[in-house]
């Protein structure tokens, strides 16, 4: 029997890889082919899916992309027995781009099937679930604190210490619930997860349960990712059939169950409160803090929140030890960073690698520069709300704390490349169009200023009173970067300002100049 890896991950079928399955399917009957096809998650090589692995001796051999049309000549070819051909990258897991990763939070995705909970426990899973109910819930928190796993989700806030907080509250109901509603832009980490590793992440919460003494958890998932949902679902039914789920855990006396929510599409929601909101059957709005959600949360009660690749990531460290995990990185960034690398660049994907890699090597050694073959000349990091750096930024590390100092943020780890075609001026009015689109307007920094920010920005392209429409505006952001509830009015003026200190020429400041001499 031969057996071949074809991913089910949204990105690959949106490239027709349902359709390749089922031609290699077809094949298969009218040839009389002794083939077994597994679906798996993606490796994140997305430029060359859909992927087509054969397994061998040596490992599994990678073809692509394939089309459906092709399936029947590649047969002929000799893919079936990992035959040389154009379309073949040899072994896989040794293609350069995947090799040079650090894979600890997607170890799994794209090598084994995410339905199956036996292929799983095969690869590692539920090894770190056996040793946090070994430990305890004290020792459990100290593993995460040691390991200095910061939320990934955007602030970096240290995992260990929300863990901690909300341990040290009373004995009394609590929540664990996953922020999936992944929104920014260029990002798709947390649904390669859910579609390719879904018990990684039902593993993490349920440690995660334990630690702090919560028996229920959810996941927030935005409706705009059905496989993810169906995924998900589908791994918390077998979760709990086979007793990893529900009163005993693992037999372990402790007990912890859990369920998917759907969002309806708001981005706001990606803002911790106004999700407890959601989840809670309300509209979505920012809540004033404090109180904090580790003291008063969903429905009132303690509750962690943490990302999806926060929580996907607590087996690994309870497996290996915090010590382990922490040995990755720099500073006080520590760990690997799934960054998903988008826009107009030759090899986008998800790469995990250690923090401390160079914006630099990222765009230009693994993206391999612009697709379009044209100069790269502004990357936007941290989503729609992230800051724009030209390349005179491009030696910045990949921390937290780099990329503070350089007035950016490192958000949910999403890199989108622009070419030298991109209007800049254009993109910071997007930036508050966007925040005043997305906005619960709570508040009046958010709602109002973003509205007016896109004013002062059509008067600055036009040159309408410039020296003092840029004033009004970098006075506008400092507001709404001071006082707004949450980060989305909050971030939105990084892509303003960015854009505007590094691209000035977009907003007529060579226009101004030759006025200025002119007169």
């Amino acid at each position: 029997m031969t057996r071949i890896y074809i991913s089910r991950d949204s990105g690959a079928l949106a490239v027709g890889a349902e359709s390749v399955a089922k031609r290699f399917e077809r094949e298969a009957t009218e040839r009389g082919l002794d083939l077994e096809i597994v679906r798996t998650g993606s490796r994140g090589m997305y430029w060359l899916e859909p992927l087509v692995e054969v397994e061998t001796d040596q490992g599994r051999v990678g073809y692509g992309p394939v089309k459906a049309s092709e399936v029947g000549t590649l047969i002929d070819e000799g893919i079936l027995a990992a035959k040389s051909h154009k379309k073949c990258i040899g072994v896989v897991d040794e293609y350069p781009w995947f090799k040079n990763q650090t894979r600890l939070t997607f170890a799994r995705v794209g090598i084994t099937d995410p339905r199956s909970l036996k292929d799983y426990q095969a690869h590692g899973g539920y090894a770190g679930l056996k040793r946090a109910i070994e430990a305890g819930p004290d020792a459990i928190i100290e593993q995460v604190l040691t390991s200095g796993l910061r939320g990934r989700g955007g602030a970096g806030f240290p995992t260990g210490i929300k863990w901690r907080t909300v341990a040290d509250t009373p004995p009394q109901q609590k929540y664990i619930v996953c922020n999936a509603d992944e929104g920014d832009s260029g990002t798709f980490a947390d649904r390669m997860i859910m579609e390719g590793d879904p018990f990684v992440l039902i593993e993490g919460m349920t440690i995660a349960g334990i630690a702090v003494g919560a028996t229920y958890g959810y996941i927030y998932v935005r409706s705009e990712y059905p496989h993810s949902i169906e995924a998900l679902r589908a791994a918390i039914d077998a979760a709990r059939a086979a007793g990893f789920l529900g009163t005993n855990v693992a037999g372990s006396g402790y007990a912890y169950d859990m369920e998917v929510r759907e969002g309806a599409g708001a981005y706001v929601c990606g803002e911790e409160t106004s999700l407890l909101d959601s989840v809670e059957g309300k509209r979505g709005e920012v809540r004033a803090k404090p109180p904090l959600p580790a003291h008063v949360g969903l429905f009132g009660q303690p509750t962690i929140i943490n990302n999806v690749l926060s929580l996907a990531t607590v087996p690994i460290i309870m497996d290996r030890g915090g010590e382990f995990y922490r040995d990755f990185g720099m500073g006080r960034s520590r760990g690997t960073m799934p960054i998903q690398l988008a826009g107009n660049l030759k090899y986008g994907g998800l790469y995990e690698t250690a923090f401390g890699i160079t914006l630099g090597e990222l765009v230009d050694e693994i993206g391999g520069g612009t697709k379009s073959g044209r100069p790269v000349r502004a990357v936007q990091v941290g989503g729609p709300l992230g800051a724009y750096f030209p390349r005179s930024l491009f030696d910045t590390p990949f921390d937290y704390e780099a990329f503070a100092a350089a007035d950016g943020l490192i958000g949910h780890g999403g890199v989108v490349v622009f070419d030298d075609t991109v209007d800049m001026a254009q993109q910071a009015h997007f930036a508050m169009e966007f925040c005043a689109i997305e906005s619960c307007g709570k508040c009046t920094p958010c709602r109002i200023g973003s509205a007016r920010g896109m004013e002062v920005i059509d008067k600055i392209i036009a040159n309408d009173n410039r020296a003092a429409n840029l004033e009004i505006l970098e006075d506008l952001c400092n507001t709404m970067k001071l006082g707004s509830l949450c980060a989305l009015g909050g971030f939105a003026p990084y892509p303003v300002m960015s854009a505007l200190t590094h691209f000035p020429e977009d907003f007529g400041a060579e226009k101004k100049r030759l006025e200025d001499a002119a007169e």
